[in-house]
């Protein structure tokens, strides 16, 4: 099996879903935007990450592979392949659909809660009740036709979606560790404007390895989830 993964900026890796890639057994492949646009063909993957970033999905003129890349996910989707976009890759993917994607009312920043739409259906993924997760963005997209919302906050009404049984868009970053989250805020520290949704560095980097934990755990279930497409 094999994992690509589409990165926009060197400091927004995989985080926590390289090693359970690798737990798996999945052989790892990467486009890296920023160094080159090159895209595999289709049947080369099996499941493409779509990773996070800084820029908007609507900055073509000054990322003209935004479009390139938003047609290759739309092409992966109608594929049948499994794909999970966390945040920015989120975006992309609402965005891929047909949706509209554009400045949320407040940005997010730091570890706040979601609260996950419950379902019975089991070809849906199950967020808990709450929980805290750490975020990082301040554009939010409206839902594509035909999915259907898995989490929302407070600041933010669209905080997860999931389309058929193998895609899924996270706002959120699930994958983040200690050592991402370091990397991020050194990175963009000039977003930490006092704000009601906005956390300072300290707030941000001083949390127990306990919260690192449970989201990465969490991040385990959805690609386990997304990995059993028959389950």
């Amino acid at each position: 099996m094999n994992a690509h993964y589409l990165q926009h900026v060197s400091f927004e890796g995989l985080g926590s879903i390289e090693s359970w890639l690798e737990t798996a057994g999945y052989k790892i492949t990467k486009t890296q935007f920023f160094k080159s646009a090159n895209l595999p063909e289709l049947d080369e993957i099996d499941l493409l990450i779509v990773m996070g970033g800084p820029m908007s999905v609507n900055d073509e003129d000054e990322f003209p592979w935004l479009a390139r890349e938003k047609q290759f996910i739309r092409d992966i989707i109608k594929s049948g392949k499994s794909v999970l976009g966390v945040c920015l890759g989120a975006q992309l993917i609402a965005s891929a659909m047909g949706a509209r994607v554009y400045r949320n009312a407040v940005k997010e920043i730091g570890w706040f809660p979601i609260q996950g739409t419950p379902s019975t259906d089991r070809t849906t993924f199950n967020f808990p009740p709450t929980a805290e997760v750490f975020h990082w963005h301040g554009e939010t997209f409206d839902l594509p036709s035909g999915t259907i919302r898995l989490a929302r906050s407070q600041g933010c009404e669209n905080q997860a979606f999931q389309f058929g049984r193998s895609v899924i868009g996270l706002q959120f970053h699930l994958e983040t560790t200690p050592e991402s989250a370091r990397v991020i805020v050194k990175h963009c520290r000039n977003e930490l404007l006092p704000s009601e949704y906005i956390q300072t560095e300290s707030e941000i980097l001083g949390v127990a390895s306990e919260k690192y934990e449970s989201i990465n755990v969490l991040m385990d279930k959805v690609l386990s989830f997304l990995g059993d497409t028959d389950g």
